[in-house]
């Protein structure tokens, strides 16, 4: 597979039929994400959940990847954005819980991507984009910025699983105050703080 899922998107079709296929393909990949794992997705059990042809697939995409890549980059973009966001500071509470609400408005695409058979894909795409995020400054100077947001971004995606595995729901505002409190607060905090002597 390529080093980034954003670079296997496809243009989007302009055709009504196209749009259509596409949109089959996606709920189909979607769908068999939940219960398998991506490496053992064929595309032809992808085109016959989609109620597409074989053939309809590669007029579509070259790969499976590049379908995977489709469904999740624009989501992933905006994720990171709001990771961000609730990493800067500003409103970090505010921030933290329009993460949560997003999340939660797209609950189905979110399980499938972060649990399903995608999911080891899909954090290590997470996690490259999260070494283009961020402001340098935040960081004292014992702290190298990308150890700071990799651990900000990985912690965060951790517990957005394990909300999203919870047969209970959690609601969005519990789970901002969860990842504030456990997460974003105690990371952002200590960054401000002069750190103690190293241990030689």
């Amino acid at each position: 597979m390529s080093a980034s899922l954003i670079v296997a998107r496809v243009d989007v079709p302009q055709d009504a039929r196209q749009v259509r296929s596409r949109t089959a393909l996606h709920g189909a990949l979607l769908e068999l994400l939940q219960v398998t794992a991506f490496d053992q997705i064929t595309i032809r059990e992808i085109s016959a959940r989609a109620g597409t042809g074989y053939a309809t697939f590669f007029r579509h995409y070259p790969t499976k990847e590049a379908l995977l890549g489709d469904v999740a980059a624009e989501e992933i973009c905006t994720l990171m954005t709001m990771t961000a966001s609730m990493m800067s500071g500003q409103d970090r509470f505010g921030s933290i819980l329009d993460l949560c609400n997003y999340v939660d408005a797209h609950r189905k695409l979110w399980s499938a991507l972060l649990t399903g058979g995608a999911a080891a894909i899909v954090r290590k795409e997470m996690m490259r984009q999260a070494d283009t995020l961020g402001d340098e400054r935040q960081c004292p100077d014992w702290l190298p910025p990308e150890l700071a947001r990799r651990v900000g971004v990985s912690s965060a995606i951790d517990v957005l699983v394990w909300w999203l595995e919870q047969d209970e729901r959690y609601s969005p505002q519990q789970v901002a105050v969860i990842l504030d409190r456990l997460v974003i607060g105690p990371i952002m905090d200590k960054l401000v703080t002069e750190p103690g002597p190293v241990p030689g």
